[in-house]
């Protein structure tokens, strides 16, 4: 796991500071369990009163576990409550 960090988090609320938290937490059991062994990239931005997190896990070999549980819903969730929005799925080389 790779972090950057790139943000004043004095600049975010405590309800925005603790979604953060929260959404990173689900975003890095879901790697654990999707794609073990995978190499993550977290970062975390502020900029002009938005927030934003970013986690980027490579793909694993063959293919990945599926499940049943409530780690994408529940982050749409929590982002939207804050009038923010949530993005996932492939991209390049990753997720």
């Amino acid at each position: 796991v790779s972090t950057r960090l790139d943000a004043d988090l004095d600049a975010v609320s405590a309800a925005v500071g603790l979604a953060l938290y929260r959404i990173g937490q689900e975003s890095l059991a879901n790697v654990v369990k999707h794609a073990p062994g995978a190499t993550v990239r977290v970062e975390v931005r502020v900029r002009a009163g938005a927030a934003t997190l970013l986690v980027h896990n490579t793909l694993p070999d063959g293919l990945p576990a599926r499940g049943e549980g409530m780690g994408l819903s529940g982050m749409r969730q929590r982002a939207d409550l804050l009038g923010g929005r949530r993005t996932a799925g492939p991209v390049d080389d990753g997720w």
